[in-house]
């Protein structure tokens, strides 16, 4: 290795030791100190190497260990599900979703913090409007790092899949833990008015985050939903039975 590289190369030869099974998953890795003296680079270059592994899925952060290796994606799921020609599984009786928008786009100021990520990186997108007896009532925007849709690639194709979270889950081998739900009040962009069917000049909208985690820590997506009324409250929801 040269006695100086990039973040860049950093991640690369980490990411090449985790794939040839050097680094297992459950191990430590090297802290960031030891990463800046083997690689003769500042605190912030090495941060930044880590802060990729962990975007791709391939570390995690765990309480008073440091950086550990993620475990690794499940293989053992023959058979998947077919993509749903219209609403979807995950849809109640009346409902209907109809998909505004499937592409990468970069995280802004709202979601980037929640994906821990620096604002602009490219992520993955899902925007539909759910409309309830044919008149729309939100309009819900999903957002998936890059090892979900790693996994889950039904989720780049326009059609509602019905359960994506779990499938996603499902595919990592790891169970959906917990939801962080945030809601605020703000006003609707033009384009959201127009999703809705809104006419009026400055129209007051709830704006709900979820973040949805899995056991590990790992966020497999964050969903924006804006849907009308005016509430400000916070909280968060176990997912699964506590042991």
């Amino acid at each position: 290795m040269p006695q100086s590289v990039g973040y860049a190369e950093i991640a690369a030869h980490y990411r090449q030791q985790i794939q040839d099974g050097e680094l297992r998953p459950g191990d430590s890795m090297p802290s960031l100190r030891q990463v800046c003296e083997r690689f003769g680079v500042a605190n912030t270059t090495a941060n930044r190497a880590y802060r990729v592994l962990k975007q791709e899925g391939l570390t995690l952060p765990k309480a008073g260990v440091g950086t550990v290796v993620a475990g690794p994606i499940s293989n053992n799921i023959a058979a998947r599900v077919r993509l749903h020609e219209s609403t979807g599984k995950a849809l109640g009786g009346g409902e209907s979703s109809r998909i505004l928008e499937v592409g990468t786009v970069g995280a802004d100021e709202l979601v980037a913090p929640r994906l821990d990520v620096a604002p602009g990186t490219p992520v993955h997108v899902r925007r539909r409007v759910v409309s309830r007896g044919g008149i729309p009532v939100h309009v819900s925007s999903s957002y998936y790092p890059s090892y979900v849709i790693a996994v889950t690639p039904e989720l780049s194709e326009s059609v509602s899949t019905g359960g994506s979270r779990e499938l996603a889950a499902e595919r990592l081998g790891v169970a959906q833990d917990r939801v962080l739900e945030e809601v605020t009040s703000r006003l609707a962009t033009e384009t959201e008015k127009t999703a809705l069917g809104l006419t009026a000049g400055d129209v007051v909208v709830t704006q709900v985050v979820r973040t949805v985690y899995l056991a590990d820590d790992r966020v497999v997506e964050v969903a924006v939903k804006v849907a009308g009324g005016a509430t400000i409250l916070r909280w968060t929801t176990a997912l699964r039975p506590a042991s």
